[in-house]
Order: structure tokens, then C-alpha cells, then sequence
């Protein structure tokens, strides 16, 4: 029988009947309600293309099974500090930094979408019952665009639908709500026009709400936009903060409250710009952690590592009102991406991670005592693109590696 029974009232969640968090002594009743979470879009994830290629990050084979069971083995630890909720894909996401997403085949739906893959079927179960026997929730998110190049036409788009969402149903699941698709106005989706233009992201959450069972259903746009039809076509209100500055998540906020829909908007894609969640936890919104290189570059370390993990962790934690043990001084700081086993293709990924990176002015990054570059927008990465992406800097051997960073009230530090 589930244990996690996931409800909603208005715009808040409630478990087995009780707001969200309000079981917390002390908690921030502000908080009550809210389902923060994680994107682990790759819990599922296989590659019928080229699996060897993924035995890397001190991993010596690629084990799909394996993969799974690390993320189930971690997920006590991250509901210790608030964690309830985290999104998890059929078609995963794209291993954005090292791996070209067209080269990938982790599709587990057939050509004509009608049969949904026996191995994708049990790692997802396995996941979801795992995550109802610690109350949390699981998003399960349908489509990624790339991947979708594998359905052969909109008739397949449908069968896939019917095919995930009746897997749902009969596994009697409780604890889950539906993402149809992976912001489907990107442009990989426009080879469907069903899961491309609103009209049909809305048909579609009707399909997978009726074919489910019932379950609460959204879908997401890209970083920064938002559509009405979809948001009156959906349970819950799924928007993605990756690439908006806080004022823009916020306007976001605003927009979506002002259509007065009284229903619960999630974030549940932004960036390891842990800043956003001091809007969404002003706003009252649940907000979505990302990190692409410790949690979407396969194999994952599902685990809380050291740095922007950890600092998403505490900062978290604090604003649901769970006493941890404070993060002071040097703790409170780390220069990312220098682990010896973070490398693939002779490449390296540099960051300045920090638990309260509002109070930095701007990162200087120093490599053989020359300064290489300045980082000045959160998440104060070398090469940044966007606040989840960045480029990468060759791993050379003996190369020595320094931050110093200006904070906003004069003070400078060095990692």
C-alpha cells in the first residue's frame, strides 16, 4: 500500500493530509506547503547508442541498474534536509557540457510510442517506490526535446502519453505528478507540433490526466516563459528560473499569481544559483535545484557533494526552518570542479561555489598566478554562458588554481 499520498489545496501541497513541512517542529510556517526539489532528470537513464562512453567519473562500467540504485541510496539524506520532491525523465535530459544529445538513444518508448520499455519501467517504479516510502514526491517528466526524434508522428506522441500515463495508473502510485514535457517550446520539439504549440501541451495534459488515472499533471516552458493555456491546462504550474536573474523569476511569480488560477506554481528546473530560492521562498513558490555537472552528466553523484550541493543543502534547510549545524567561515566556500575524477575530454569545469552568494561582489579566477577570469554573476563560473551553463578549461596536469573573492562589503578572501 503507498505510504505518501500527495494532495493539493489551492496553491499548497499537503502529504497524507498535512501541509508540507508543517511536521517540522519549529518550521517556517511560510514554508508549509511548498515541495522543494531537485532535477534528477537522469534517474532513468540509458544509452542503447553508445553505453560505454558513460564509464567515466571514476566509474568503470556503465550500469543503468546501478545508476538508479545510487540515486535511491541518497535520497534518505537529501529528505534530511527538506528535499521533497525531485524530477525524473523517461527520455532523461541532455548531458549538456560533454556529450552531444543527438548522438544519445535513451528513448524507452517504441517508434510508434505505443510500449514503454520493460527496464525503463522497473528503475522508474523502483525510484517512485522508494520515494513513497520517505514521503516524497516524484515528477515524472514525459518527453525531452532530442529524444522525441525517435517517435515516428503525432499519433506516437499520443501512444506515449497513453503508455506512461497507464503505467502510472496501474502501478497505483500516489506520490507522483506528471510532467508532460521538458519545456516544449524549445525548438527540438517542433518536429512534433503536438507537444510544441500550447493548444497541443494542453490536449495532451488532458490525455495523461484521464489516461493516469488522475494524477496532477503540468509541463514546462523554457527558462523565463510562460503560457496561459498550458497553466489553466495543468494541476500544478511548472516554470523553469534557468537563465532568469532574480527579478525576472520573480516577475514570473507575479504574472502567474495574476491569472489567479489558485493553483501551486513549482519551479522545478532553475540552476545551482542557490540565490533564486530566497524569491521563491518570499513568494512562497517551491523552487527546483539543477546541477548539470554534479547531477545531469551521467553517471550522477546522486549523493550531497561537497560545495554548490551542499550549500543548496543548508540554504534550503534554512529556509524550511530545520536546524542544522551552522557552515561558517571556510566552510561557507569552495573552488569547484578541481576534483581529480570531474574531467571528461581533457576538460574541467571551474566554479566558486558558496553558501551565501548574494554577499559576493565578484570572483577573480587565477591560473599559474595569472589572472584568467572574472566571474560577476551567480553561479561565478569560469567561461559562464548562463547561470547553469558554462564553458570548460583544459585539464592540464600541475596547472595550480586560485579564487580570489571581493565580497560586497570590502572584504577580499582566497580559495
Amino acid at each position: 500500500m503507498p505510504q505518501t499520498s500527495l494532495s493539493v489545496q489551492g496553491e499548497k501541497f499537503l502529504i497524507n493530509g498535512q501541509l508540507t513541512y508543517a511536521e517540522i517542529d519549529g518550521s517556517n510556517p511560510d514554508a508549509h506547503g511548498l515541495l522543494m526539489n531537485a532535477r534528477f532528470i537522469q534517474g532513468v537513464f540509458d544509452d542503447k547508442a553508445d553505453p560505454a562512453r558513460f564509464a567515466r567519473f571514476d566509474h568503470a562500467v556503465w550500469d543503468a541498474d546501478q545508476h538508479s540504485a545510487d540515486l535511491i541510496a541518497a535520497l534518505p539524506d537529501w529528505y534530511s534536509y527538506g528535499l521533497r520532491g525531485f524530477t525524473v525523465g523517461f527520455q532523461g535530459g541532455g548531458p549538456c557540457f560533454t556529450v552531444n544529445n543527438l548522438t544519445i538513444d535513451n528513448n524507452p518508448f517504441g517508434e510508434d510510442g505505443a510500449t514503454l520499455d520493460a527496464a525503463y519501467a522497473q528503475r522508474m517504479d523502483r525510484l517512485i517506490r522508494a520515494a513513497d516510502e520517505l514521503g516524497m514526491v516524484v515528477i515524472v517528466s514525459y518527453f525531452y526535446g532530442d529524444q522525441t526524434r525517435w517517435l515516428r508522428d503525432g499519433r506516437a506522441v499520443r501512444n506515449a502519453v497513453t503508455a506512461a500515463s497507464r503505467f502510472l495508473r496501474e502501478g497505483g502510485y500516489t506520490n507522483v505528478i506528471i510532467e508532460v514535457a521538458n519545456e516544449y517550446d524549445i525548438s527540438p520539439f517542433q518536429q512534433h507540433p503536438l507537444l510544441y504549440y500550447p493548444e497541443g501541451v494542453a490536449a495532451l495534459s488532458d490525455l495523461a490526466r484521464q489516461e493516469s488515472g488522475g494524477l496532477p499533471v503540468g509541463c514546462s516552458g523554457r527558462g523565463g516563459a510562460l503560457n496561459r493555456e498550458v497553466a489553466e491546462a495543468s494541476d500544478v504550474i511548472l516554470i523553469h528560473g534557468n537563465g532568469c536573474t532574480r527579478q525576472r523569476l520573480y516577475n514570473m511569480i507575479q504574472e502567474v499569481r495574476s491569472w489567479k488560477l489558485n493553483r501551486p506554481i513549482v519551479c522545478n528546473e532553475d540552476s545551482q544559483a542557490i540565490g533564486q530560492m530566497e524569491v521563491t521562498f518570499q513568494t512562497q513558490t517551491s523552487w527546483g535545484y539543477y546541477n548539470n555537472m554534479t547531477k545531469q552528466e551521467p553517471p550522477a553523484d546522486w549523493s550531497i557533494t561537497k560545495g554548490e550541493d551542499t550549500f543548496f543543502a543548508h540554504r534550503m534547510a534554512q529556509g524550511i526552518g530545520i536546524a542544522l549545524p551552522p557552515l561558517t567561515g571556510d566552510a561557507q566556500y569552495y573552488l569547484q570542479g578541481l576534483e581529480p575524477h570531474m574531467t571528461d575530454g581533457g576538460q574541467r569545469w571551474l566554479r566558486l561555489a558558496s553558501l551565501y552568494p548574494e554577499t559576493i561582489n565578484f570572483v577573480e579566477f587565477f591560473c599559474n598566478n595569472e589572472r584568467y577570469y572574472i566571474a560577476y554573476d551567480e553561479p561565478f563560473a569560469v567561461h559562464y554562458q548562463s547561470n547553469w551553463r558554462q564553458g570548460g578549461v583544459d585539464a592540464r596536469a600541475g596547472d595550480q588554481w586560485r579564487a580570489v573573492i571581493h565580497l560586497r562589503d570590502g572584504s577580499v578572501l582566497e580559495r
